[in-house]
């Protein structure tokens, strides 16, 4: 496998994020964002199959529009053609390589979804740790570029591993800090954010009392919803409680 020196430097990227302690829809959304620059490609959706409700869900997604993969998960995950016959490789496999691109351009599932978004070639990497399915990566190019080549999936494989295990040790962190209180599970400033919105601050208050952006609020809040395992303030304030 000849990679160029950029390519290299890319692959390096992806690997040190793989080793870094992050959640496990943090692993996903910072591998995906680092595999598009790596495979230059240009949109990327992951999700997390549940084997109980057979459904997909937990989605992290790069430059895909939001109220269209609302209208995978409701609707077309259960009317796609191609991800069941994706989902049963245990290397990354293209698209193509499961259902030609000329017989998928006439199915609903591509003119009514796939095509919304320009997604035209793809590339999947399903993440198994033994027989359970915890994470994917489903990478896409619009029409104006190649079919995935051998060299990517050949790539993709070589950080299968590494993106499994690195699932893996978030998932079981997780599970190890679910009955922990807040600060063994928190950083400092998710710490500090939370304890504002448990006591009733909004964002913009408590972007003003820290000296910091909405948009930074917004993300550490989001990360303490995740981390705590909460949906909304009044959880968070129950869950804040000492």
């Amino acid at each position: 496998m000849r990679l160029s020196a950029r390519q290299v430097s890319s692959l390096s990227r992806v690997m040190k994020t793989l080793a870094e302690p992050y959640s496990e829809s943090e692993v996903r959304a910072k591998v995906a964002a680092e595999l598009l620059e790596l495979l230059e490609a240009q949109f990327c959706a992951s999700y997390v199959w549940q084997p109980d409700t057979k459904c997909f869900d937990q989605r992290v997604n790069l430059h895909m529009d939001p109220e269209n993969l609302v209208r995978y998960e409701q609707h077309y995950q259960f009317h796609d053609p191609i991800t069941p016959d994706l989902q049963k490789h245990r290397a990354a496999v293209k698209v193509s390589d499961v259902m030609p691109q000329s017989e998928l351009a006439k199915t609903e599932f591509f003119n009514d979804f796939l095509s919304r978004d320009g997604l035209h070639w793809g590339v999947n990497l399903f993440a198994w740790d033994g027989e359970e399915n915890i994470g994917d990566l489903r990478i896409w190019r619009d029409r104006r570029r190649e079919d995935f080549s051998k060299l990517n999936l050949q790539v993709l494989d070589l950080v299968r591993p590494a993106f499994v295990a690195a699932l893996v040790r978030s998932r079981q962190h997780r599970r190890s800090t679910a009955g922990l209180s807040e600060p063994a599970v928190l950083s400092a400033r998710e710490s500090q954010i939370a304890r504002l919105a448990a006591s009733g601050l909004m964002d913009k208050q408590i972007a003003r009392h820290l000296a910091i952006s909405v948009t930074t609020v917004r993300t550490h809040i989001e990360h303490v919803f995740r981390k705590l395992s909460v949906s909304n303030r009044t959880m968070l304030a129950h869950r804040m409680k000492p």
